[in-house]
């Protein structure tokens, strides 16, 4: 495989992926965030019931702000073994050509933690929604 292509896959793949991930992080906390608010919780009978709707689609936005610190080391890490196969192939050991390559795959992990630290605090937002919502159901069924 061309040393260009393996490029173009990693930033094209890696970094697709990792904004996949921050879109649907938004997504889903905002369309929680809408929910939310039109909720009345009082019109669930069981608490179970309640909490089953108040957790759809959070566990997705708790994945994504694990996987995606993981997914841009990954990037990283492939950029860098990219460089070094390059450096490999050519015979070229040039400290700037070298420091540029590495430069440009530290990126990946730069946008995985621009998704995961969002996603968390979304995630930890909504997680406190949820027991105030729990809690007013408990207050207004005593």
């Amino acid at each position: 495989m061309d040393i260009g292509l393996m490029k173009i896959a990693v930033d094209y793949g890696i970094l697709g992926i990792l904004l996949l991930m921050g879109f649907l992080a938004l997504f889903f906390y905002i369309e929680r965030l809408m929910f939310y608010k039109n909720l009345n919780e009082q019109s669930f009978a069981k608490k179970e019931s309640l909490e089953i709707e108040l957790t759809n689609n959070t566990s997705i936005i708790a994945s994504i702000a694990s996987n995606s610190v993981y997914i841009g080391l990954l990037g990283t890490v492939l950029g860098i073994l990219i460089t070094f196969f390059e450096m490999g192939q050519t015979g070229q050991i040039d400290a700037k050509i070298i420091m540029t390559s590495l430069a440009f795959a530290l990126k990946a992990t730069a946008l995985g933690l621009l998704v995961a630290i969002p996603s968390m605090m979304f995630y930890n937002h909504l997680l406190r929604k949820i027991e105030v919502k729990l809690a007013l159901w408990q207050i207004a069924q005593n």
